[in-house]
């Protein structure tokens, strides 16, 4: 019982968590009270850098003294980082905001899966991960689709009404934490949080596959975040104010129906295989939108979407695998503090690529980047097929 409960209240916090009507707008927001492209991504890397510090920490609460209180945690240091980022009077208010939104961000990294990974273990339904997961991420991104809608019209009125309204959400995911029901697995090791971390870190070095995963995870998402945070700056450049928040909808829609079908889509091709047509497409994708920009560029960038979903599960299936039970949420943290850094210091590159060369070259740039990911898709893909024909 306390399973399907949990279940459908993380389907739910999840849509609240991502109910941002602000998060189409961002960069452009940040950028005008702070004054330029790349003070406006500072703020994405300050965010960054507070979720890595504040990382290990979360991840040890978590695996010591339960789930679902890291959760309400970070479900209130949401809510105060929404408020200051609605006061919004100056760059340094922006940065007290950016802070508590990291310190949100690494409270539920880590934690959220290992909540969701916990509950299924404990019901013996593990091989059930990859649909719940995908479904409960499938609500995140419709509650971006239908912000996102709402908030390009509102932001054309009132930036501050936008921000202000969005965080009566995070005021509901607190409460809806308050009634999730806490798992019982959790660690029974030692209470030194350093010998806990550093039972982690020797996890990662005696596992090559996990090396791999984590390195694919760390570079691809430092990379596509801090791009797809910037995207709006150069949607500005092809269509009006009202409409950027339409295209930010058109990929919310698509990694719904992506998240939201990503079991059985995984379960017909192998999480390896899929992530390396992922990549591939979307690179192509990508390479014609921004090299070749035009009034249709918006919604075809958005076709990523389409296996953004399944691409995230697949990858999520495949470290959970690979987590040992009693640091799940610690190297679930390690793997997020590695990618918080690796974007907060590409955001401010980025951000300087397109004050200088503009949105579009900064794009392409990191585009070019990105196919760096793929080396450790094919290492990874030789080393399971290399297993597979050793059974």
């Amino acid at each position: 019982m306390s399973l399907e409960k949990n279940i459908k209240l993380l389907k739910w916090h999840s849509f609240f968590t991502d109910f941002t009507l602000w998060a189409p707008l961002a960069i452009i927001y940040f950028s005008k009270i702070s004054g330029s492209y790349t003070l406006g991504l500072s703020i994405f890397s300050i965010t960054m850098i507070s979720s890595a510090i504040f990382e290990l920490p979360t991840g040890f609460i978590s695996d010591k003294y339960g789930r679902v209180k890291t959760l309400i945690f970070g479900a209130a240091a949401f809510v105060v980082s929404g408020i200051f980022y609605a006061v919004g009077l100056n760059y340094f208010i922006l940065v007290i905001g950016a802070v508590f939104e990291g310190l949100g961000r690494s409270f539920y990294s880590g934690n959220n899966h290992a909540l969701l990974y916990d509950n299924l273990n404990e019901a013996k339904k593990i091989e059930d991960f990859s649909e719940h997961s995908g479904k409960i991420s499938s609500m995140s991104q419709t509650a971006l689709a239908i912000s996102g809608f709402f908030g390009g019209f509102i932001a054309y009125f009132s930036f501050p009404l936008l921000m202000w309204l969005s965080v009566i959400p995070q005021i509901i995911c607190f409460v809806l934490g308050l009634n999730l029901v806490e798992v019982k697995l959790v660690s029974d090791e030692s209470e030194n949080i350093f010998i806990h971390i550093k039972q982690a870190f020797k996890n990662f070095v005696s596992n090559f596959k996990l090396r791999l995963i984590s390195f694919y995870d760390i570079i691809d998402f430092g990379l596509g975040e801090a791009s797809f945070q910037f995207r709006s700056a150069f949607i500005a450049t092809l269509w009006p104010v009202w409409a950027i928040g339409i295209s930010r909808v058109l990929s919310n829609i698509g990694a719904a129906f992506s998240f939201h079908f990503s079991g059985r889509v995984i379960k017909r091709f192998s999480n390896i295989k899929f992530l390396i047509f992922k990549s591939l497409s979307n690179k192509v994708i990508d390479i014609i939108s921004v090299g070749f920009p035009s009034i249709f560029s918006p919604a075809l960038m958005s076709a990523t979407s389409l296996t953004y979903g399944a691409g995230t599960v697949a990858k999520q299936k495949l470290l959970q695998d690979q987590f040992t039970h009693d640091q799940r949420a610690t190297m679930g943290s390690l793997n997020s503090l590695f990618g918080s850094v690796f974007f907060a210091i590409f955001a401010v590159f980025l951000g300087l690529l397109a004050d200088k060369f503009g949105p579009k070259n900064a794009l392409l740039i990191e585009i070019i980047l990105s196919f760096s990911t793929l080396f450790f898709l094919f290492k990874l893909k030789k080393v399971f097929s290399k297993e597979d024909d050793q059974k």
